[in-house]
């Protein structure tokens, strides 16, 4: 990859423009640096991937699938001629809005937070690093405040343009999704649209940016390997019961929410090709053979699925450096099916057993409770930072979203000790 970049001032632009402190770093660096060392994602370290982080010694929780996908998409992106320091970025960012327990606690707080518009996770991530997550505040002078809704309000880390757009999965708005209307997915709340608007600034509408379809395509290749990965080592997922006609039948159910265009004859011959290859496991004993050949699975797995999307993307669009909005990601449509079988593998024998739906329904509990006694007690409860928030909201709907996000930034841990304080011992 030649030295010149594709990138140019509008991609490397700030919401609110700062100097360089060290010469030599490029802005992409500093935006790496500053996801790196952010409090938002230190976090994740104690939120729920698939094992809640206090159910196993060394589970995977949402920072180490966050690592995992960085460095698949860091690769991934610079084979394709993305400067790495950007899809790395993007990458880290994706999952900074997942609240304590994971999609469990996102669907119990998209309830509570019907009166301000809803919660998804990745309107949330843009929340924390536009505004959130304080470095960066924008000018006290109204007149220099550019789009920022009001003056002196903080900016979150002030990355650039182009890493906002990065970590965008869902580059629109609730409701506004490009093909389906009634989707859920979306990536930006009502009162988040002027910083959205500047990072989207002449893209085409609804469409990602080529870094964001490299982060999107490493976090399906990171979680739908190592959650398998990590169902094999814990015992619930048996090779041999893949082989099963009725488990099958089962699985490839649960593989259409991944690829509804798709025919169980089809997912049965994406597992068969899996199932043929000579690292794909007959079995675990927790030996060390067994947990290499798991190691062994899962960088197989992570080659196959990026050489695939690498190659076919070349074979589209060429040897050029492919960014921005150059180009879309491509990936092989049976490399997609065995994707979708791999997640279906780990949400039928890892996800939906007996003793984690029972879990999920606590933890639907423990949010409602907490939104309704923060609510009901706002300020008191509060982080200062939230408090100052609630008590500077112009109307009920945004004091309602400054109890969301208090409530978002909590890890597992916290959410059940607060939840314990307020409401169980109130």
């Amino acid at each position: 990859m030649d030295d010149t970049t594709p990138y140019d001032p509008a991609a490397e632009a700030r919401w609110v423009p700062e100097p360089d402190k060290r010469p030599g770093r490029t802005a992409f660096q500093r935006d790496r640096a500053r996801v790196l060392h952010s409090a938002a994602l230190r976090r994740l370290a104690g939120t729920t991937q698939v094992v809640a982080p206090l159910q196993s010694d060394f589970p995977r929780t949402r920072l180490t699938h966050s690592l995992e996908c960085a460095q698949v998409g860091r690769e991934l992106g610079a084979a394709l001629g993305c400067d790495p320091d950007l899809v790395e970025t993007g990458c880290l960012a994706h999952d900074l809005g997942h609240p304590p327990f994971g999609h469990t606690g996102e669907e119990a707080l998209d309830q509570a937070a019907r009166e301000c518009g809803g919660f998804e996770g990745n309107a949330q991530s843009l929340r924390i690093l536009t505004r959130l997550e304080p470095k960066r505040f924008a000018p006290a002078d109204e007149s220099l405040a550019r789009l920022a809704p009001r003056p002196g309000r903080s900016v979150g880390l002030n990355l650039t343009r182009a890493a906002l757009d990065a970590a965008t999965k869902y580059p629109w708005a609730r409701g506004r999704h490009p093909a389906d209307p009634s989707s859920t997915k979306y990536g930006v709340y009502g009162d988040d649209l002027p910083v959205f608007r500047w990072l989207r600034a002449g893209a085409p509408d609804g469409r990602k940016c080529f870094e964001a379809t490299v982060m999107d395509w490493s976090d399906d290749v990171a979680y739908s390997t190592h959650d398998v990965e990590d169902g094999l080592q814990a015992g619930h997922i048996e090779p041999a019961a893949l082989r099963s006609a009725e488990e099958r039948t089962e699985l490839f159910k649960i593989a259409e929410r991944y690829a509804p265009d798709a025919a169980p004859a089809e997912f049965a011959e994406a597992l068969d090709r899996l199932q043929a290859q000579d690292w794909w496991p007959r079995g675990y004993d927790g030996s060390a053979r067994s947990r290499a050949g798991l190691k062994d699975l899962t960088s197989q797995l992570i080659g196959r699925f990026c050489l695939a999307a690498e190659q076919a993307t070349r074979a589209r669009y060429g040897p050029g450096r492919l960014t921005r909005y150059a180009a879309e990601l491509v990936v092989p449509r049976p490399v997609r099916l065995e994707c979708a079988v791999l997640k279906a593998v780990a949400v039928r024998y890892v996800m939906q057993r007996d003793e984690q739906a029972q879990l999920r329904s606590r933890q639907r509990i423990v949010i409602a409770e907490l939104a309704d006694a923060l609510t009901r007690g706002a300020p008191h409860g509060l982080d200062p930072v939230f408090a100052a928030v609630y008590e500077e909201a112009e109307d009920d709907r945004a004091a309602l979203r400054a109890v969301i996000d208090q409530i978002a930034v909590l890890t597992d841990a916290s959410a059940l000790a607060l939840h314990a304080r307020l409401v169980l011992h109130r």
